[in-house]
């Protein structure tokens, strides 16, 4: 294990961190009971106090309980956009002592029914616009086999409650639809019953969260996560950046990704701060809320920080109240940290983590934190440089894969044994979980990426694995062959391009723009090519595989 980053850790943080031996809602009783008329959720000028956010998330594990039928160990799909139902979806699941599966809401049909058919899911959380992508995977009827029995469906506007003069998104402003179809409820419905949860059964070690992940088969893996491994970075994102019961944190990271739901929700639950949460996206909204709320603590993407700072209003704006601007996913320009320095006095302070890690394992240090640099590793984590191939332990300065060991490392991929044997390997007595990142340490300890060993494109900090998107191409019938690769982009970092080879009988019958088209209609937005380029044949090794790399590295920025 390599220590020379000590001697840069954050001044008077101790090295060891002694986690709770309790279930994740347990945090959401000391804090209500604690701060029980504080805010803990502040949506569009409408305040959700601790108190209220106890009681409404309490309602809702009553109704998965006594009418879903939801038992220990069930897994619930979580489909809705950020706002405060999320949060009580959340933690009214752990409450029912159910598993929680986030899904992104851009995720459509076709994908969503991965997720039922992989996580073996009876019950859905959604949001009303989304309804339309899970409805289709009910069953026909109650005695037939898989999909969905139960769906519970949630208008943001419920709680839209205050008036407001910031520019709410037009899908938090839509009032509660009707409602039609066999196992249909609306969230205020199910909060209406008023059921009473059973008392909590589960601990540390049962199951907490199984966010999905894709990877080079293409096809999404859960991450198996317990309470201890959610909680290991509930409870040490807090002291690594001082947070307290005072702060107020901006969350506007998506929930359903595992940074959004532990930077910008359970971290501020488990210190009892207050959390300004935005359904999208929106600098002037978010720098009104800058100055409204007094946020002290902002966790973005690359593209967030690129997009506010454009804005014309900075200037003139009050930001004296941040304390702390960090995030990651990809790396920020030197003239964006110049020009966040020149306008805040702040560093943007980058950490790395995964979906298998839930969230952050290396952070830079907040009081000497290096540019374009993963950080070092936080909290009794041990992390290491390894050649992929001997798995022999490497010296500073040398590039090979990353690994990861400590408390927040997923128990294992879910019932996916092979894949779970492949990702993990023991060094000095210790299992570690080999990420697929390449990268190196400099002599201060300090680690920095390099590569990927596995074949991933992000895309404004969305990962997007080609063997997915393929997969789905291949559904065109026009599509005969299909290379998905990485195209340098300004503002994403990085964007999809798709290289296609198309039947015969179709060539000169289908443009790029009814390609994407298609795509928009089949797959998340983020995974959708943005460039697609028709060619004759795909580059083949001797062995018939597609020379991927080889096209990689033909491209130019765009």
């Amino acid at each position: 294990m390599q220590t020379a980053h000590f001697a840069h850790w954050p001044p008077g943080l101790p090295r060891h961190l002694t986690l709770p031996q309790t279930n994740l809602f347990y945090n959401v009783e000391v804090a209500a009971k604690r701060y029980p008329d504080k805010p803990f959720i502040i949506f569009y000028d409408t305040v959700v106090t601790y108190e209220q956010f106890k009681r409404e998330a309490e309602k809702i594990a009553g109704y998965l309980q006594h009418d879903c039928g939801v038992r220990k160990g069930d897994r619930v799909l979580l489909f809705m956009q950020n706002s405060p139902q999320w949060i009580m979806a959340y933690y009214g699941i752990l409450r029912a002592d159910a598993v929680v599966v986030p899904v992104n809401p851009m995720n459509r049909l076709d994908e969503v029914r991965h997720y039922v058919e992989d996580s073996g899911a009876t019950v859905a959380i959604v949001g009303q616009e989304l309804l339309a992508h899970v409805q289709p995977h009910v069953r026909a009827s109650r005695s037939a086999e898989g999909g969905l029995v139960h769906l519970v469906v949630a208008a943001y506007s419920d709680w839209l409650r205050s008036r407001t003069d910031l520019g709410v998104p037009d899908v938090v402003k839509v009032p509660a639809l009707p409602l039609a179809g066999t196992g249909v409820v609306s969230w205020t419905t199910a909060v209406a019953r008023a059921r009473e949860p059973t008392a909590t059964t589960v601990g540390p070690d049962d199951l907490c969260v199984l966010p999905y992940t894709s990877g080079t088969t293409g096809k999404p893996k859960g991450c198996v996560h317990t309470h201890r491994s959610v909680m290991r970075t509930a409870v040490g994102t807090g002291p690594w950046f001082k947070y307290t019961q005072d702060s107020v944190m901006l969350a506007v990271l998506p929930f359903f990704h595992v940074t959004g739901m532990a930077s910008g929700m359970n971290a501020p639950l488990f210190t009892g701060s207050s959390i300004v949460v935005l359904t999208r996206w929106d600098r002037d909204v978010a720098l009104a809320c800058i100055e409204r709320y007094r946020v002290t603590d902002w966790v973005a993407i690359t593209t967030m920080v690129i997009d506010f700072l454009a804005n014309p209003d900075l200037r003139k704006a009050d930001l004296s109240s941040l304390a702390g601007v960090r995030g990651g996913g990809a790396a920020m320009p030197a003239a964006l940290y110049d020009k966040l320095k020149s306008l805040t006095g702040l560093d943007y302070v980058e950490g790395y983590g995964l979906s298998e890690t839930m969230a952050a394992t290396h952070t830079n240090p907040p009081h000497r934190p290096k540019r374009q640099c993963l950080g070092i590793p936080t909290l009794d984590v041990d992390s290491r440089i390894i050649d992929p191939d001997t798995l022999r332990e490497l010296p500073p300065g040398e590039t090979g894969e990353i690994v990861l060991h400590g408390a927040q490392v997923m128990k294992e991929y879910w019932r996916q044994p092979e894949a779970t044997m492949k990702s993990f390997i023991e060094i000095d007595g210790k299992r570690f979980f080999r990420s697929g990142d390449l990268g190196h340490i400099d002599d201060e300890g300090y680690f920095f990426m390099t590569d990927r060993l596995k074949r991933m494109i992000n895309a404004s900090g969305f990962k997007v694995w080609p063997a997915e998107v393929e997969s789905t191409m291949y559904q065109h019938p026009a599509v005969q062959e299909v290379c998905v690769i990485g195209a340098r982009d300004a503002r994403r970092g990085e964007t999809v391009k798709a290289l296609i080879v198309l039947r015969p009988e179709l060539r000169g019958q289908v443009t790029d723009t009814d390609i994407i088209a298609w795509c928009q209609d089949h797959m998340a937005a983020y995974k959708v090519p943005r460039l697609v380029e028709f060619v004759d044949a795909l580059p083949k090794s001797a062995s018939g595989k597609v020379m991927w790399r080889e096209l990689q590295e033909q491209q130019t920025p765009v």
